[in-house]
C-alpha cells in the first residue's frame, strides 16, 4: 500500500485483471456499442481488447457510456488484412478462438472452459464475424434464445458472455492471485498513472 489513494486503486485493479481472456471485435463498429463493450470488459477484468473495422478506424469512445473503463483496458487495432494471421498467432500461443455464431455445429456460450486462454471473437450484428474468421475458430458459440427475435444487441452479448466467463475464473480463484507478474504490473501501472494524471490535469483537477 502507498500513500496514494489512487495508485492503490490502480493496484487492486492490475492484481484482478485477466490476461488471459481476450476480446476480439470483428468489424462492430458502432461506436455506443464499442463504448458499452468496453465498459463490460473493464468490469470483468479484460486487460486487451483488439478490434479490426473500415469505419470507425479510431475507435471513438462515448464517454458517458464507458464511464471511464477505456483507461484500464488496452486497446490495439488489427489491420483487417492482418485479421487471420493475428488469431492463427494466438492459437500457436495456447489461445482457444471462441467464436459467436449461429449454426448447428455452435455450443451454448456456458459450455465453454473460459479458464483455458481465450480469445472472444464478436462480431456486428447486421452481417456477424467474417467466413474467415468462422472457418479458424475453435469453437462456435451462441446464446440460446427462447423468443422470437434471435439475436440479441452485440454490447448485450458480449456482457453476457464476459460474465460468464468471469464466473468460472472467479469459481477457479483467479481473482484471488495476480495473473500478472510483478513487472508487468509495475510498467502498466506506470503507463496508467501518466496517462491519469494528464487526463485529470485536462479537466482542472490537478494543479500545474
Amino acid at each position: 500500500m502507498t500513500n496514494n489513494p489512487r495508485t492503490d486503486r490502480i493496484d487492486d485493479i492490475l492484481l484482478r485483471k485477466q490476461p488471459t481472456l481476450q476480446l476480439f471485435l470483428d468489424d462492430v463498429h458502432n461506436s455506443q456499442n464499442l463504448s458499452a463493450i468496453l465498459r463490460s470488459a473493464e468490469g470483468v477484468g479484460v486487460l486487451d481488447l483488439y478490434y479490426s473495422n473500415t469505419v470507425n478506424r479510431d475507435l471513438r469512445i462515448h464517454r458517458t457510456i464507458s464511464q471511464g473503463a477505456h483507461h484500464w483496458v488496452n486497446r490495439t487495432r488489427i489491420e483487417n488484412d492482418e485479421r487471420c494471421e493475428f488469431l492463427k498467432r494466438r492459437q500457436e500461443e495456447g489461445y482457444q478462438i471462441v467464436v459467436t455464431h449461429f449454426s448447428e455445429e455452435a455450443f451454448s456460450f456456458r459450455d465453454i472452459d473460459y479458464t483455458k486462454p481465450t480469445v472472444l471473437v464478436m462480431g456486428n450484428e447486421k452481417e456477424g464475424v467474417s467466413d474467415e474468421i468462422i472457418a479458424l475458430a475453435d469453437k462456435l458459440v451462441i446464446i440460446p434464445m427462447m423468443g422470437m427475435v434471435q439475436s440479441l444487441n452485440v454490447s448485450v452479448a458480449t456482457a453476457l458472455m464476459l460474465y460468464e466467463a468471469q464466473r468460472q475464473l472467479e469459481n477457479a480463484g483467479r481473482y484471488e492471485e495476480a495473473q500478472l507478474s510483478e513487472d508487468e504490473r509495475n510498467k502498466i501501472r506506470e503507463t496508467w498513472l501518466f496517462r491519469d494524471t494528464v487526463a485529470r490535469r485536462s479537466k482542472g483537477k490537478i494543479n500545474t
